[in-house]
């Protein structure tokens, strides 16, 4: 995979400020479930949706800083972000689709992360034209992080019964949890094949935020 030049100053400035939104976000999140519920932070991002977006959030704020001082951001983390919008995508589906209204967390809160942040990210992902297509066999990538962290949180659930959502409960049986894990994963791989796949439409479909380090001035 090659290196891409950096995207324009305004793009950057709101990669940095989305992130660090999302951020502080999490945050106040987190302290008003201390006072509430005295939460725990191992717990706190124990669930998929506040871990996914913390990590988002940081590679959304790596890439604006490193793009704001000019520089062209490494195809590792470009592809890191290609995981990230995949994970959202599926906290977004999840969220909206099979399990609306969820949550203990203030309406406006889960209204952010779990959809004007998902939606903003698949936007970026293709209107910017900022990274070269991602090869196809490195989709597998998108698969470590989910792995681990449902790895994890079943060694949790076996151990000391804490589980962020229900379908991972022990109890529920080990077919009900290989089904549940199997889908999770197809699932992601899905979503994964779609931002492989966004990664190649083609540059003029894009906004013209940011040109290729190929394009020649006046040419």
């Amino acid at each position: 995979m090659t290196s891409t030049p950096p995207p324009v100053r305004t793009v950057s400035a709101l990669r940095l400020a989305v992130g660090t939104c999302v951020t502080g976000i999490l945050l106040y999140t987190y302290v008003i479930g201390i006072s509430r519920q005295g939460a725990s932070l191992v717990d706190y991002f124990g669930y998929f949706t506040n871990l996914t977006s913390l990590l988002t959030a940081g590679i959304l704020i790596v890439t604006g800083l490193i793009s704001l001082r000019g520089k062209v951001v490494p195809s590792p983390l470009t592809s890191a972000r290609a995981v990230a919008v995949a994970c959202m995508i599926i906290v977004g589906i999840v969220y909206n689709v099979l399990v609306p209204g969820t949550g203990s967390a203030p309406p406006w809160v889960s209204a952010t992360l779990h959809t004007i942040f998902p939606i903003l990210l698949v936007l970026d992902w293709i209107f910017v034209d900022d990274r070269s297509p991602l090869p196809w066999r490195r989709l597998w990538v998108v698969l470590p992080y989910p792995v681990v962290w449902l790895g994890v949180v079943l060694v949790r659930g076996a151990t000391d019964g804490w589980v962020p959502y229900g379908f991972l409960l022990p109890e529920r049986g080990a077919a009900s949890l290989a089904t549940h894990v199997a889908g999770l994963l197809l699932a992601l791989l899905a979503s994964g094949a779609l931002v492989w796949a966004l990664s190649r439409i083609r540059t003029e479909r894009r906004l013209p935020a940011v040109r290729r380090s190929s394009t020649r001035i006046g040419a």
